[in-house]
């Protein structure tokens, strides 16, 4: 695998220990281009990853070996990368490492870290978040142009509601992330309750092309705006994340005007670099904004009073939240129903 190699990162020396690895064999890349890549793009992605608590993806062996999500910091993990603690939603807690540092991300790069999972929260206000993440997921039968276009009308509603903006991504596979820098004022839940006020209008203007069915069964070919990437504990791979596919692809932060334009496949280990190099880091005035939500969550009450539109299910992990509808597959629940009808009706 080669002696162990030392890469200077930011003032930082960080030791790459068997930088021959294989990590994609369609394409050759090993560890050592991981870690290259990662300090190429460093400034871009400790922008996204600061003061974060960050799950690892970790992949040791490389695509197609077994692999693993760390919440808890590493052991042996420097003193010099800080840590926050954050609950999850069963009530069990963990330290998690919070870059600060571009070395950060290369020192996670040695032990097979292909991908960043970032909460949407600074260490310093942990039940807080700071970004509405909206998540527009391609179902069978879509493809990103359907992700493209949707994103649009999204753009739309956004504005419209509060005079939000909104800084788009490619997910590194076929679908788009809209990211919404926010004051951190409000909750979980209350975020979330505003990603389901955002897909509730995406819904009434593009019924046939968006859908915020939580069950696939009811999706139909359309895409899916996954509000519960807002749920406490959910994740979205962050800005420059390599995604643990064969050709490396990464998630690669756009301009509006890139949308529809740039495709998902434009964006991977090779090719990241020198549009870094040439464009630097096209969000990097992200944490320049700080929104309120105010517009989205009266959107939200009226869609409660008004139209008697309540909350919708929570992930399967998630303990019984208030408020929540049966969580029950709608095929199984007419099943259920039906044989309890035949029940009751036999005697």
């Amino acid at each position: 695998m080669g002696d162990a190699v030392e890469l200077e990162v930011a003032g930082r020396t960080v030791r790459l220990s068997s930088p021959d690895k294989v990590f994609f064999p369609e394409r050759g890349f090993t560890k050592l281009d991981l870690a290259r890549y990662y300090a190429a793009v460093g400034p871009g992605i400790l922008r996204a990853l600061r003061d974060r608590p960050t799950t690892l993806e970790r992949h040791p062996d490389g695509v197609g070996g077994e692999w693993f999500y760390q919440k808890r910091a590493p052991k042996g993990m420097p003193d010099w990368i800080p840590t926050a603690h954050i609950t999850f939603p069963s009530g069990r807690s963990a330290d998690e490492m919070c870059p600060t540092e571009e070395a950060a991300v290369v020192w996670a790069a040695q032990y097979g870290t292909l991908t960043f999972h970032p909460w949407p929260v600074r260490r310093t206000a942990v039940d807080h978040p700071d970004e509405l993440r909206i998540d527009l997921d391609p179902q069978p039968g879509t493809d990103y142009a359907d992700a493209v276009r949707a994103a649009h009308e999204l753009r739309e509603v956004l504005h419209e509601y509060g005079g939000l903006r909104g800084w788009p991504k490619t997910s590194g596979g076929r679908g788009l992330h809209v990211f919404v820098p926010i004051q951190p004022r409000w909750t979980f839940t209350q975020v979330r309750r505003a990603a389901i006020a955002v897909g509730r209008e995406m819904e009434r203007r593009m019924p046939e092309q968006v859908t915020i069915k939580w069950w696939k069964e009811e999706r139909g070919a359309r895409i899916f705006l996954d509000y519960n990437q807002t749920a406490r504990d959910r994740t979205i791979a962050s800005a420059y994340s390599v995604r643990p596919r064969p050709h490396a692809p990464v998630s690669a932060p756009l301009r509006w005007e890139e949308v529809g334009e740039a495709a998902p496949r434009d964006f991977d280990l090779a090719t990241m670099p020198a549009r870094f190099a040439e464009v630097g880091d096209v969000h990097a005035d992200m944490d320049d904004h700080a929104y309120s939500l105010e517009a989205l969550l009266e959107l939200a009450s009226r869609d409660e009073h008004d139209h008697g539109l309540g909350d919708l299910p929570y992930p399967p992990e998630y303990p019984k939240m208030p408020g929540e509808p049966k969580r029950v597959q709608p095929s199984r629940a007419r099943r259920e129903g039906t044989g309890r009808a035949r029940t009751e009706g036999t005697g």
